[in-house]
C-alpha cells in the first residue's frame, strides 16, 4: 500500500516538473526580451528546439510551441539586421576607413553607431562579423572566431582601457 502511494507521488512530481519546464519553453527561456511580439519571421532554432521536445514528449512539446507562439518568443526581432552570408558583390557595401591598429572595441561600436544610426553590441553572440580578404569567401563569426588570439587580446585590452 505504501509503495502504491510512493509511485503516485513520484509520477505526480515528474508530471509537475515536466509541465513547469514546458511552460517556460525554449523561446521564452532563451529570449525573454522577445515576449510580446505580435508576429514576424519565425526563428528556426527555437522551432527546432521545441520540435525536439515534441519528439520526446508529445504534450510538453505541444505546450512549448503554444507558449512560444502565444508569447511571441518564437519570432525573430523585427529590427534584426540581415546580411547575405555569402555576398557575390562586395562593391555595393559601404566602406568606412579606420586605422585598425588603434581601434578599440568601444571606438568600433561608436563608429558603427554613427554609421548605422543605432547601438550595436560587439560582444553579443548575435553580432556576426567577417574579415573580407581578396579572393576568399567571407567567413562569419563572432570576434573571437575571426580575430587571432593576439588581435583579440589587443582589441579587448583597448576595450578595458576605454572603459577606465
Amino acid at each position: 500500500m505504501k509503495t502504491n502511494g510512493l509511485i503516485t507521488r513520484a509520477i505526480s512530481l515528474l508530471l509537475t516538473v515536466t509541465m513547469a519546464l514546458s511552460a517556460t519553453s525554449c523561446g521564452t527561456l532563451f529570449y525573454p526580451e522577445r515576449r510580446g511580439q505580435d508576429g514576424g519571421r519565425i526563428d528556426g532554432t527555437i522551432v527546432l528546439l521545441d520540435g525536439i521536445g515534441l519528439l520526446f514528449f508529445l504534450l510538453p512539446g505541444i505546450i512549448a510551441f503554444a507558449v512560444d507562439f502565444s508569447t511571441g518568443a518564437i519570432y525573430l526581432p523585427s529590427d534584426a539586421a540581415q546580411l547575405d552570408p555569402d555576398p557575390s558583390d562586395l562593391h555595393g557595401l559601404r566602406i568606412v576607413q579606420a586605422d585598425p591598429a588603434s581601434l578599440s572595441r568601444h571606438e568600433v561600436e561608436e563608429l558603427l553607431r554613427r554609421e548605422v544610426g543605432r547601438e550595436i553590441d560587439l560582444g553579443s553572440p548575435q553580432t556576426k562579423v567577417t574579415r573580407v580578404l581578396p579572393g576568399q569567401r567571407p567567413v562569419w563569426g563572432t570576434f573571437a572566431d575571426i580575430l587571432t588570439p593576439d588581435e583579440l587580446a589587443a582589441f579587448e585590452g583597448y576595450a578595458r582601457n576605454a572603459a577606465r
